[in-house]
């Protein structure tokens, strides 16, 4: 008989129905959006984003080690390249995170972008609305760092943290990049290395500048991630930003944009794109066909 997982058994931290759940999502089943209509709850998402190398993982690991050490209870949504053949996730295991694995308060799914240009996957709000009903303390949401499309986890975070390290380049680069618009918190990691200082000096001097919201000056801070260095420092920073989070709308464009496709879902699940192929063939057959005019049919 198969699993079938219930809002009590996702609210109790049960980590095989939280994966079914998020297994039920990411295939568009029906049943998950049947589930997804009964699920509530409430959790900060930290998005960190930033350049292949520039050490994500590492930070994740030492970032959710601490929050553990004080009891808090982590979801952490790995978003990883896309396979070309399966659309599976290259780094499966996440095995840059040793440290995490073994930890009952810390849950790890590894997902595909499945494509996506921005970086997340499709189905990633569905996901964070499944593990804020786990009752996570945190969730963080690890992505592929593709570059400047990647803003939409600005839309999707809470907090966004934008890994850098000393070799990213001068402030001219780091304007180009796009970043500047979607960095709550500069992460400067890897800062043992020579520039470091210079380089973050540049970064806080170009964030003051472009600070949008009078209640935060976006941070830049120093880490080493694999020796710990700075994780405490940027846990405060996540933790006052938190305070803030509030006066940022910019969620309410993406969360508009999510509801306007499940209405449009919703009004052509009666119809299959083999049935609308079909119709076209024959329309052009006969002749005079109109784009406009036959979408008006399905309006």
């Amino acid at each position: 008989m198969a699993f079938n997982p219930s809002p009590q058994l996702i609210a109790e931290g049960n980590q095989r129905a939280i994966a079914r759940a998020i297994t039920w999502v990411e295939n568009q089943d029906p049943k998950g959006i049947a589930l997804l209509e009964k699920l509530h709850g409430h959790a900060p998402v930290i998005g960190i984003t930033g350049p292949p190398g520039a050490g994500k993982s590492s930070l994740v690991n030492a970032l959710v080690l601490y929050w553990s050490s004080l009891g808090l209870k982590t979801a952490i949504v790995a978003v990883d390249p896309s396979s070309p053949f399966n659309l599976g996730s290259l780094l499966g295991d996440r095995l840059r995170m040793p440290g995490l694995f073994l930890d009952p308060k810390v849950y790890i799914r590894s997902m595909s972008a499945r494509g996506s240009l921005g970086g997340l996957t499709a189905s990633i709000i569905e996901v964070c609305d499944i593990l804020k009903h786990a009752q996570f303390d945190r969730i963080i949401i690890e992505t592929v760092g593709v570059g400047q499309s990647e803003i939409e986890i600005a839309g999707l975070a809470d907090t966004t943290l934008v890994l850098t390290v000393p070799e990213s380049g001068d402030e001219i680069q780091t304007l180009k990049s796009g970043v500047m618009e979607i960095a709550d918190i500069f992460v400067v990691n890897k800062s043992d290395r020579e520039g470091s200082d210079t380089f973050a000096n540049h970064l806080q001097k170009l964030s003051h500048q472009r600070s949008t919201i009078d209640a935060w000056e976006i941070p830049v801070i120093k880490t080493i991630a694999t020796r710990n260095e700075g994780i405490i420092s940027l846990s405060e920073a996540i933790n006052a930003h938190q305070k803030i989070a509030h006066l940022q709308g910019r969620h309410i464009h993406l969360l508009a944009e999510k509801v306007y496709r499940i209405v449009q879902r919703d009004k052509m699940k009666q119809h299959s794109l083999l049935e609308i192929k079909d119709r076209i063939a024959q329309e052009i057959k006969n002749g005079d066909f109109n784009l406009y005019a036959f979408a008006k049919k399905y309006c």
